[in-house]
């Protein structure tokens, strides 16, 4: 069983506490200090309708130096206007307040219900405890500030070797419900005591996000909220990563096995979620039409009630991967269940059916479908839809 010792990166405290924003109860304010300004990146939303931390987020990471992420749960703030950004921006100023530090690197996050406004006399009573709080094995409880449907936390460390010196990484996340790029509806945290140039922490952090976040779905729906955060404090003193070079690739390997395992885990915990299924498209023209067919599948509400219901009911899938407009060559397309062949030569291959009923009770299923027109593939996590998603989702806001 993993620790709070299990999750520490050199130079970052964390903390995260109850201020009642949730009115249930739980931790609710999130806190991530870096003892050194970070060098940072950042991936949002594409929603027209961005919440006001995005707004403010996107024009602070242009400076490149961030020294401190606060987030909420319980509250999304978005679609609250003008008033929302004044809201976000007083959090802001009480956060750099307690801890010393400039206004402008200050991050804010938050996630919850669509409409109301921040209860700020809450949120600025309890920043004097939640500073006060902060300590190096607390990334854990800012984990549990995040929070909102999820049923279990999701965080993920890893250590490598950069230029003879060890780097940490260690990254938290929260989201269930509306997963769909770009990206999913989610909040995620990632904190390294590498020394890397921005630019170079731009791209990898992108290209690591594009087949790990989003290359999810649980819903199809996509979040106002949707940031992915990188801090890079360089207390590691390994010689500073740039573009083009070994190391960015080594990195770029340790962060993408991170963000891939924090993916995986946004789907196992996909709202009402039973299965999570790993639908790879090959042998496609185009990575695009590998992506569009991965998600017309992984989409289908007739494919996700029939893996809820252990239904291996392959029409759904080859139906849904027809549905665009892409010529695919009836004839040459194969359809496989982990190892099994369902079709091929354009018509059903009369799978064993103990194989399948086997393969569709187990909790991680893998579906491969082959195009047989060229080379690119893509890769999608994708949930069940079962009746508790319904019944969640009914009852969010009320």
């Amino acid at each position: 069983m993993q620790t709070s010792d299990d999750y520490r990166v050199p130079g970052f405290l964390a903390n995260g506490i109850h201020t009642g924003i949730k009115t249930e109860g739980g931790p609710d304010l999130a806190l991530i200090y870096t003892v050194r300004p970070a060098t940072v990146a950042g991936v949002f939303t594409t929603n027209s309708f961005k919440a006001a931390p995005v707004l403010i987020d996107q024009e602070r990471i242009r400076s490149g130096i961030a020294h401190a992420v606060i987030a909420n749960s319980g509250i999304a703030n978005a679609a609250t206007g003008p008033e929302g950004i004044a809201d976000a921006l007083v959090v802001s100023k009480a956060a750099s307040a307690a801890l010393g530090i400039p206004d402008q690197t200050v991050l804010v996050a938050s996630t919850g219900v669509i409409g109301p406004r921040l209860p700020l006399q809450k949120i600025s009573a309890g920043m004097k405890k939640l500073v006060a709080g902060l300590h190096s094995g607390g990334i854990p409880d800012a984990e549990a500030g995040i929070m909102t449907t999820d049923r279990f936390p999701k965080i993920a460390c890893r250590k490598g070797i950069i230029g003879r010196k060890e780097i940490t990484l260690c990254g938290i996340a929260k989201g269930a419900g509306m997963i769909q790029p770009n990206m999913a509806t989610m909040l995620a945290f990632i904190m390294t005591d590498a020394a890397i140039a921005r630019d170079a922490l731009d791209l990898i952090f992108k290209r690591s996000i594009a087949c790990s976040f989003n290359a999810v779905t649980v819903d199809g729906c996509m979040s106002t909220n949707d940031t992915a955060l990188i801090l890079a404090n360089g207390l590691a003193d390994n010689p500073e990563v740039k573009r083009g070079s070994r190391d960015l690739g080594r990195f770029g390997e340790l962060l993408s096995d991170l963000l891939s395992e924090l993916a995986r885990a946004l789907v196992r915990d996909g709202e009402g979620a039973t299965k999570m299924i790993e639908i790879t498209v090959t042998e496609a023209k185009t990575r695009r039409d590998a992506q569009r067919i991965a998600y017309a599948v992984a989409n289908s509400n007739l494919v996700k009630t029939a893996f809820f219901g252990e239904d291996p009911n392959w029409g759904r899938i080859i139906s849904a991967a027809g549905s665009l407009d892409i010529d695919l060559p009836v004839d040459r397309v194969r359809l496989f269940m982990e190892d099994i062949p369902l079709f091929a030569e354009g018509k059903g291959t009369n799978a064993p059916k103990d194989g399948l009923a086997e393969i569709m009770k187990r909790p991680e299923i893998r579906v491969r479908l082959g195009l047989g027109l060229g080379r690119q593939s893509w890769t999608v996590y994708a949930s069940d839809l079962s009746f508790d998603y319904v019944k969640i989702n009914a009852r969010y806001h009320t």
